[in-house]
């Protein structure tokens, strides 16, 4: 029983320590950061959305060639 509420006490006593040392002084609070205004959004993308890009990849028939075209399109120019 003793060496249990030896075990105990040395716990808390760790976990104390632990918590009161783990301050860290460099660590900047939120009464010290500076606020800025966000950026301006940029200017939406011309051309097809997503919406109707699925709808018309989805009519299309499934066949070696479309796929190599789609594959074309994914891929970066260099």
């Amino acid at each position: 029983m003793k060496k249990i509420v030896l075990l105990g006490l040395l716990a808390s006593a760790s976990l104390t320590l632990t918590v009161t040392s783990c301050s860290n002084p460099d660590y900047k609070k939120d009464e010290e950061i500076a606020v800025q205004p966000l950026p301006p959004l940029p200017a939406e993308a011309a051309g097809q959305d997503s919406a109707a890009a699925a709808a018309a990849a989805a009519k299309q028939e499934i066949n070696a060639v479309n796929a190599t075209e789609a594959i074309k399109k994914m891929q970066p120019q260099m």
